[in-house]
């Protein structure tokens, strides 16, 4: 996680501050904050910023599988079927598995104190935007523009490590979070694993930061 930090911290450091809770029963649209206010904003995403890491080519999509809120999902799957279109593989980040997820996309977006709505898109470094900004985008014809570069990928593909679910049972603690620790005589907490007994799949996510 850490890799990834550090490569988006100066793209970070330029946005407004956003937290995002532990909670997603909510829906909030995030509205972009451009550079010029004069130029439409996916202008100013082609800019040349010296502080923009950009030499990552994927596309890393932040969103959730959860359904308590019906427009949160359905804006999930609406970004997710745009990116699939444009048949360009995408490292899918799904916050409510794994809360590490959560922690870096607030580390991106910025600090404390304000919620993010969910799915976020994130391209060679950039902060795409949300649901609104890639539906224009994409509208407008600007969205494969963007994406000219990317890795491809088969949109039917589907792993066969974890079926698609890019996490699988730990396998030292086979999920149960924790393990014996002979030489204390005692269950500990498994370190291998995140909060719900998973770990990343190694062949579809053998790609990322962290």
């Amino acid at each position: 996680m850490d890799g990834l930090d550090d490569r988006f911290t100066a793209a970070a450091n330029t946005k407004k501050p956003f937290a995002l809770p532990r909670s997603f029963t909510y829906h909030q649209t995030f509205h972009r904050r451009s550079r010029d206010a004069s130029r439409p904003f996916w202008k100013n995403l082609a800019d040349n910023d010296p502080n923009t890491y950009v030499s990552d080519s994927r596309v890393i999509l932040y969103t959730t599988s959860l359904r308590g809120i019906r427009r949160t999902h359905e804006d999930c799957c609406a970004v997710r079927a745009i990116l699939r279109g444009f048949r360009v593989a995408v490292d899918e980040r799904d916050v409510s598995i794994d809360a590490a997820y959560r922690r870096e996309l607030q580390s991106l977006i910025g600090g404390k104190g304000r919620p993010v709505s969910l799915p976020q898109v994130f391209l060679r470094g950039r902060h795409i935007g949300g649901a609104e900004e890639v539906r224009q985008l994409h509208e407008i014809g600007e969205l494969g523009k963007l994406l000219e570069g990317v890795p491809g990928q088969d949109p039917a593909f589907v792993c066969g490590g974890c079926g698609g679910f890019r996490f699988v049972p730990c396998g030292r603690c086979c999920g149960s979070r924790k393990v014996f620790v002979e030489e204390e005589g005692r269950m500990r907490r498994c370190d291998n694993c995140n909060e719900n007994g998973l770990v990343r799949c190694s062949h579809c996510c053998s790609s990322s930061s962290y």
